[in-house]
């Protein structure tokens, strides 16, 4: 099922605090929490999900955004970016050194913050990609790391202007389309534009195949067999010779 980007504000300013939560709920994010110290931020980060936070520099404590952001960085495989009014050398000097995903200079418009937070996730997505050997032993297997950021047992896929949460216990099949793959969740159906073979290197390997040239399938979604087809969600999905095999191997186990 999808989920909204999860966004964690740290802002110690309470009027602007609100405005940004105010602008990134009427684009469609969701606010996990909206603090104001680093103290707060540890305690959110150590007890909620979190897919990205937006971090004032200057905080009404001891430590600084810059403190927080390091300690996302060295704790949390997760995007931040600094908002904050400062924009001197020394600041964006010191701001460099915990590697922010971004650096949004007060004030801003709606679409500022909204530009920022997708350049963000982007970036990240893309630096997270990683493609692993497939093994050749068995049909197309897969690295758990997904397009873009996998956190905790999911994958970020694009729809209209926003990245959604998809849990990979979600994904029934993936259907080859051209030059897009229509991905099939248990409740809706997503177009990506990426080859059939490269999606299939963002997927567990212990879960997803291709079954065909045209196919990858979800193992645990497998309702019924034949020699010809499987079928998921009442859906007929053909199948080759080797992926036939590897199924009923896999059921003589």
């Amino acid at each position: 099922m999808e989920q909204p980007i999860k966004i964690l504000i740290v802002e110690d300013n309470v009027i602007i605090a609100d405005d940004m939560q105010s602008m990134l709920e009427e684009i469609g994010y969701e606010i996990v929490d909206n603090v104001i110290v680093y103290e707060q931020a540890e305690e959110v980060l150590r007890s909620k999900q979190v897919d990205l936070v937006l971090i004032d520099i200057i905080l009404a404590s001891d430590k600084t955004g810059i403190d927080l952001g390091k300690h996302i960085r060295e704790n949390y495989d997760i995007p931040f970016i600094f908002v904050t009014s400062n924009s001197d050398r020394a600041t964006v000097e010191n701001a460099k050194t915990v590697q922010p995903n971004g650096y949004l200079v007060k004030p801003f418009e709606q679409q500022d913050l909204y530009t920022s937070i997708e350049i963000a996730l982007s970036n990240f997505v893309q630096s997270k990609e990683k493609p692993r050997p497939t093994s050749s032993s068995a049909p197309d297997s897969t690295a758990d790391v997904g397009s873009g950021s996998v956190l905790k047992n999911s994958i970020f896929v694009k729809k209209q202007h926003l990245y959604y949460r998809i849990q990979f216990e979600d994904i029934m099949f993936i259907k080859a389309d051209n030059v897009y793959l229509e991905v099939n969740t248990v409740d809706k159906k997503f177009l990506v534009r990426s080859p059939l073979k490269d999606y299939l290197q963002k997927l567990p390997q212990d879960k997803f195949y291709r079954a065909h040239k045209s196919y990858i399938v979800n193992v645990d979604h497998i309702d019924a067999i034949n020699s010809k087809d499987i079928m998921i969600n009442n859906t007929l999905i053909p199948i080759s010779k080797d992926f036939k095999e590897f199924i009923i191997s896999a059921m003589n186990s």
